[in-house]
């Protein structure tokens, strides 16, 4: 499972000019499951966002998680975070998730984050979307749970 990761002050998602989702200060998920993925390897990846100590404290060191301001996630599914360009200028995504499973871990995800974490949003599973945020620092962190453990 590969993730990438924004700290915003705000973000959003729309799908055909209507607002999807919206959060304020928070993470940004960019979340793309890989075609070995299981609920395990979703449940590491919860754990590793809403743990992740990303956010400024009173010193303004990186020593907050998204837990401990209370700020909300916006879960985005993006399958082109699998790209492979290694064979030219047109990228592949064979290493993504098929969509009948990537919605299935998308959804697990989804609904995992939301029993634990009090702020939870979403995009639209394979929709063209608008994301628009304003990024935090700018602070962007990838993330990859190896599928073989």
């Amino acid at each position: 499972m590969i993730a990438l990761l924004q700290r915003v002050s705000e973000a959003s998602v729309t799908v055909e000019q209507k607002l999807v989702g919206r959060i304020g200060a928070g993470l940004l998920v960019l979340l793309c499951a890989e075609p070995q993925d299981t609920e395990h390897h979703a449940d590491r990846m919860l754990a590793k966002i809403l743990k992740l100590r990303i956010f400024g404290d009173a010193n303004g060191k990186m020593n907050r998680s998204v837990q401990d301001i209370d700020g909300g996630l916006l879960v985005v599914s993006q399958f082109t975070l699998a790209a492979d360009t290694s064979g030219g200028n047109r990228p592949g995504f064979t290493k993504a998730a098929p969509p009948d499973h990537g919605l299935r871990m998308y959804r697990y995800f989804l609904d995992r984050a939301r029993a634990v974490h009090p702020v939870v949003q979403n995009g639209q599973f394979g929709a063209e979307m608008q994301v628009a945020l304003v990024n935090d620092g700018p602070v962007t962190i990838p993330l990859r749970i190896d599928p073989a453990t």
